[in-house]
């Protein structure tokens, strides 16, 4: 067991997995020889060479093409999009080829392709650089979402990821990436896809979550807790297979649930995992479920509004007393 930041734990994530299989090839802008802008594979083109840290043109629909055909014939790519908002280059390659080529194949081609997408916003990025496109992918069946928070998280689920079959969008929030956590050593160490976690236990409400709103639901959580409110923190980890399951077995203990994330409030995951509850669950609930997510505009750059745009603490706070006041 060790201490690593997000950055270093995907770091390794993808040096243990190039070293296990001689498959793994990682492609996309600056990925190479300057290790990414964030860091995130600095030293292994030098480790594993340019023939398999390929760095390539700014050209997102070319190189995700690429991960494609590499993944249908033999190879398992890691292409990476160096910001979310620029997936949207690329969308004709994921939606239309990589999700459906194992059912339009009736399974003959196998799809092991992971997209690295970070997402978020902060450091005054502005409008073209900031968003969370997650419920876009949640709308296409071929894909699995992953958006972990925590280090270990991160290393697990992106070697799982790599070893799955089908193509796996993987979101990394930019604020999260020198977030620290212990990480459990070993290359076999993953984290099954699929699986939320419940990181505080609580009895009144549930907060449903993931990515950054992690650490934003527990710092509420822990305010609230001087009010004499218990709340329940779920890191759902998985977007697209969902672990409704965990949801459901803690609604029925609270019976209340708010789900939370950066992305837009509008046509957010939060809308699609409402009407899920309310189509499963309905039974259990003793208020109606919420939403909190950033205002329906584009993320400004001035830093102030920024702030003001994205969901907080105290938004939070706001609805787990709305919340509790529908008694």
């Amino acid at each position: 067991m060790s201490i690593k930041t997000v950055r270093e734990a995907l770091n390794e994530a993808l040096a243990e997995e190039m070293a296990r299989d001689e498959h793994v090839i990682i492609m996309g802008c600056d990925c190479g020889v300057k290790g990414n802008p964030f860091g995130v594979t600095l030293g292994l083109a030098k480790r594993f060479g340019l023939e398999r840290v390929i760095d390539t043109p700014i050209s997102e629909p070319a190189f995700t093409g690429m991960g494609v055909g590499a993944a249908a014939t033999g190879m398992r790519p890691v292409v990476e999009i160096m910001f979310c908002d620029w997936v949207t280059l690329a969308m004709d390659q994921i939606v239309n080829m990589a999700a459906k080529m194992r059912y339009m194949f009736g399974g003959k081609v196998e799809m092991p392709l992971v997209m690295r997408v970070p997402i978020g916003a902060g450091g005054g990025q502005a409008a073209q650089h900031s968003q969370s496109l997650e419920a876009w992918f949640n709308h296409v069946p071929g894909l699995k979402i992953v958006a972990p928070y925590s280090p270990a998280d991160c290393k697990g689920l992106l070697k799982a990821a790599i070893r799955d079959n089908n193509p796996v969008i993987f979101l990394e929030n930019k604020r999260t990436y020198a977030v620290k956590g212990e990480v459990e050593d070993g290359e076999d160490v993953l984290v099954e896809i699929g699986k939320a976690s419940v990181v505080r236990e609580g009895k009144h409400v549930t907060l449903v979550t993931y990515s950054s709103m992690v650490r934003t639901c527990l710092n509420a959580a822990k305010e609230l807790e001087a009010e004499g409110i218990s709340c329940e923190v779920i890191d759902l980890r998985t977007l697209l297979p969902l672990d409704y399951d965990t949801v459901i077995a803690l609604l029925a203990k609270t019976g209340r649930v708010i789900v939370v994330h950066e992305a837009s409030k509008r046509g957010g995951m939060g809308s699609d995992i409402v009407a899920e509850l309310n189509e499963r669950a309905f039974d259990l609930l003793d208020a109606p479920p919420l939403r909190v997510g950033a205002l329906n505009i584009p993320i400004p750059y001035n830093a102030t509004l920024e702030a003001a745009a994205l969901p907080d603490e105290q938004n939070v706070i706001d609805a787990v007393h709305r919340c509790l006041s529908n008694e």
